[in-house]
């Protein structure tokens, strides 16, 4: 049985997996969403686009990192290392962030999730934890 929760973050209520284990709540991380992150944000819509944009003006690329999960939809096994070189466009962002790298000759999109980033500047680092905390609470847009 799978059980589903709410948690509320910048007053708004977010559906959440309650079957897996969390990370301890981090007040200054949880400030840090709220006041600069999903600040004002009341859709999906608008707290996707706030994650957008806040990852935007930390992340710097490229860099690399090391696909740390096994998804379904991604081609890339646990250990492997990838070039990331951008974001995503942001309709591409309104469920998950995304970032890209080349594959096979392509560009090819891949959850920021799924990644640790290896040897970057401090704000690209806090920006990708912030983005690991919010998934790894269970949190959605």
């Amino acid at each position: 049985m799978e059980l589903q929760g709410t948690i509320a973050v910048a007053g708004i209520d977010h559906k959440c997996d309650v079957t897996k284990s969390r990370p301890r709540r981090n007040q200054r991380r949880e400030a840090r969403i709220d006041q600069e992150i999903v600040v004002g944000a009341y859709t999906s819509e608008e707290r996707a686009m706030g994650w957008y944009y806040y990852l935007e003006g930390k992340l710097r690329f490229p860099f690399t990192a090391t696909c740390i999960k096994r998804r379904a939809t991604s081609p890339f096994k646990i250990g492997e290392s990838l070039s990331i070189t951008g974001l995503a466009p942001e309709d591409d962002c309104l469920s998950e962030i995304v970032v890209l790298t080349e594959w096979h000759g392509r560009t090819l999109g891949v959850p920021l999730a799924q990644l640790r980033p290896r040897n970057v500047n401090a704000a690209t680092k806090n920006g990708i934890e912030d983005w690991h905390y919010w998934v790894a609470m269970g949190y959605q847009y």
